[in-house]
């Protein structure tokens, strides 16, 4: 065990030490290995569209998160060279032109807690996206943190195609924060698809990949992250969400006081040691 700079036990901390490795999900793929969560969206037949339960049963896992400390960074995907079609126009769509409006609200009010549940989540997340990302999966791929694609793939924000406005789960408040007003607006008005080397351009994509290497770089950047100092990690996340709403006094304010936080870990008082010894840090999220 190595040293410990600072006083404490944080395994006497009520629900810390959750484990979710041993977590069977029932509506996606979800593995945990080495600190990295993989979650597969896996109905590679019809391009893996989302059902009411795959999106409950996300919001829940994306919540769980917070309390999972064998969990340091997560990267979503799709099986079978997709991404995700969206919303399945059998299972989702078809019963929603049968529903009330306190129905409905109850619909839209579940998909958009699952954005909110991966924004709130401390871990960071990294989409690795091939193919067809629409719809509620081009909203997937937003709320997370990094986006990594491919040139083939291609992403709708399609929901005027069918009648709806473009303002779906957070959409008119993330978009143009990740590329901009104008282009955000483009999109989100036409609902033309966004080719991978121009999402890379326009700043949606962090990386352009081969079909048979995005998984693994958007795995290989997770790896990265759990090698750093992962709460200060899960600090920088709550930051970049929260000042957002925030002035630039508010803002540096609330920076002066994660950042005094920050201090006050053994992550911290390791890298100087490490710095003094001249050696590289080995961080342990504490």
């Amino acid at each position: 065990m190595s040293q410990k700079y600072l006083p404490g036990e944080p395994h006497q901390l009520p629900r810390h030490g959750n484990k979710l490795a041993n977590y069977k999900a029932a509506h996606v793929l979800f593995e945990v290995k080495d600190g990295v969560a993989t979650l597969t969206l896996n109905r590679p037949e019809r391009k893996n569209p989302l059902s009411f339960e795959s999106y409950a049963e996300m919001r829940d896992l994306f919540r769980a998160l917070a309390y999972a400390d064998d969990v340091h960074a997560v990267v979503v995907t799709g099986a079978g060279g997709n991404f995700c079609s969206g919303g399945d126009v059998h299972e989702i769509i078809g019963p929603l032109t049968k529903l009330d409006m306190p129905g409905l609200l109850t619909f839209t009010r579940m998909t958009g807690d699952l954005v909110k549940a991966m924004r709130a989540c401390p871990q960071p997340i990294i989409s690795a996206i091939d193919g067809i990302c629409a719809g509620a999966g081009a909203l997937l791929a937003l709320a997370s943190d990094m986006r990594y694609g491919t040139a083939r793939s291609k992403t709708y924000f399609l929901f005027n195609k069918v009648g709806l406005a473009g303002c779906d789960m957070g959409a008119c408040a993330l978009l143009p924060r990740v590329i901009g007003q104008g282009r955000a607006s483009e999109l989100l008005y036409t609902g033309r698809g966004l080719p991978g080397e121009e999402a890379e351009r326009w700043g949606f994509y962090n990386r352009v990949c081969t079909p048979e290497t995005v998984l693994s770089e958007a795995q290989a950047m997770a790896q990265v992250l759990v090698s750093g100092p992962t709460f200060a990690n899960g600090m920088t996340k709550k930051m970049l969400q929260q000042e957002w709403n925030m002035g630039v006094d508010e803002a540096i304010e609330a920076e002066a006081q994660a950042q005094a936080i920050c201090m006050a870990t053994n992550d911290f008082h390791r890298a100087y040691h490490a710095f003094v010894a001249k050696q590289t840090p080995v961080f342990e999220g504490d």
